[in-house]
């Protein structure tokens, strides 16, 4: 259909020709309509004691969901990343103040994860543990709060992170199939209990599937992540050599055994008899001409989104370690690196609902005084090829800085060598609650690898967020 006279011509551009030349393709609402943003960015980050450090951080390997990972809950993974990373810091727990850690689909029965990782882990009870969801910065949420917990001076050490299982994602029923099972379970009689039984029909029955969808519009993470790509006009080449990208540089970093001291060596259950070491959903066999074949998902006549350009559900748990940078040089330690700044923003979900990032990315650069052009790496969380080449085709337009931002000049264009260079989400999936400590990790101990200082990583999340955070090593 792509020849009929009413339709375009086919977009075959290539990622870079996407923020290079045809960057101003970007959607924005037009002139003199830029909008009032909100936003939240954390400018002063020095306390009492200084600096928040991030010590040190590492993660379960990510599994998708349904493989080798199935059987551990998100108390489990985040646990087993947190408890390894007490362990190989050699940290006396006691001295930990508070225990934060985000999570999209909690455990029914442990909703709280940020206190159940402290008995889970084994760690004094005595430690106070909380539980923040933002999507898919979920962890990041725990992270920034576990900062600001240091830096207002209520403790100097914090235990951060999160987990996601997607393969033990609770089923549920229709309303009136829950309300015949709540009024079964409060019948008092065996009469009563007949009585409700009469009442309940097959649909009833039935279970509802989940969905990742947004709450207030109905859509689903893919449908959004469409509706971006064909507005803001990328290319199914490039969403392709984003993918391609990713596996090929996370099947690399694997094979020289950069993620190693990352990834925790993880038992599942029930036996805890055999060990996961490393991720199962890089493809180090990709390619073009097969990514080519796999057929859209979610607009399956005119869509570019298919499983290959897009996150898997996955299963995984990370963890950081945070301490003020006086207790960490207390206590002996060289931290990965420092928080610089961060900023969230947030937007209308029915519109551009993953391109938070290209609000939020600004407000954290200007915050730390810094611009794109003077950061050594950037990560960002792939949960679309199409949300990645949308959010750079923002970055590096000149019409989105001026009818978007109200800016003279745009942000700039991302060296896709300076990006993602180990791989990002759509190889090593994508646990919504533990990417954002996933994304900090890598990105640190990257900068620590090649000797560089500064970084920026980003993430969108669901419900029209985006956060950016600026680190640096000295």
């Amino acid at each position: 259909m792509r020849d009929s006279p009413h339709l375009p011509p086919a977009n075959l551009a290539t990622a870079r020709e996407e923020i290079t030349d045809r960057a101003d393709t970007v959607w924005t609402r037009g002139p003199d309509s830029a909008p009032a943003i909100a936003r939240i960015v954390a400018k002063t980050l020095r306390g009492q004691g200084g600096r928040v450090a991030i010590v040190d951080g590492c993660r379960t390997p990510f599994a998708k969901s349904g493989t080798d990972l199935r059987d551990m809950d998100v108390v489990d993974l985040a646990a087993a990343a947190a408890a390894e990373l007490i362990q190989r810091n050699a940290i006396d727990p006691a001295q930990i103040g508070l225990s934060v850690f985000g999570c999209v689909v909690p455990a029914l029965n442990a909703p709280n994860l940020g206190r159940e990782v402290v008995f889970r882990a084994g760690l004094p009870m005595t430690i106070p543990g909380t539980t923040v969801n933002l999507a898919c910065a979920s962890s990041n949420r725990a992270i920034t709060s576990g900062a600001e917990a240091i830096l207002t001076g209520q403790t100097d050490m914090v235990l951060a992170g999160g987990a996601e299982s997607l393969s033990n994602v609770p089923i549920q029923y229709s309303k009136s199939g829950a309300r015949r099972l709540l009024e079964f379970s409060q019948a008092k009689s065996l009469g009563q209990r007949l009585g409700v039984l009469t009442r309940v029909r097959p649909r009833d029955l039935v279970p509802v599937p989940p969905a990742i969808a947004e709450y207030t519009t109905g859509k689903s993470m893919g449908q959004s992540a469409e509706q971006m790509a064909q507005e803001n006009d990328v290319s199914r080449r490039a969403q392709d050599e984003i993918a391609l990208m990713s596996h090929q540089r996370a099947a690399a970093a694997a094979a020289d055994g950069r993620f190693e001291g990352q990834i925790a060596l993880t038992f599942p259950r029930p036996g805890y008899d055999r060990a996961v070491a490393a991720d199962n959903g890089v493809r180090d066999d990709s390619s073009m001409e097969a990514l080519a074949k796999l057929r859209p998902v979610f607009d399956k006549r005119y869509g570019t989104i298919t499983a290959g350009n897009a996150s898997p559900l996955t299963d995984g748990g990370s963890a950081v370690l945070l301490m003020s940078e006086e207790k960490a040089k207390a206590l002996g330690y060289e931290p990965l690196g420092y928080i610089r700044s961060w900023a969230y923003a947030s937007l209308d979900p029915a519109g551009q609902l993953l391109q938070g990032p290209a609000y939020a990315a600004p407000a954290a650069l200007d915050a730390a005084s810094l611009k794109l052009a003077d950061v050594d790496l950037v990560e960002m969380h792939e949960a679309f090829a199409a949300q990645i080449v949308s959010n750079m085709k923002a970055f590096a337009s000149k019409k989105f800085a001026r009818e978007e931002l109200g800016r003279s000049e745009p942000l700039g264009e991302i060296d896709f060598e300076r990006f993602n260079v180990n791989g990002g989400s759509i190889s090593i999936g994508h646990p919504f609650g533990a990417t954002g400590g996933r994304v900090t990790i890598q990105l640190l101990n990257e900068l620590k690898r090649q000797g560089l200082n500064t970084g920026l990583l980003t993430v969108c999340a669901a419900g029209a967020v985006g956060l950016a955070m600026v680190v640096e090593r000295g």
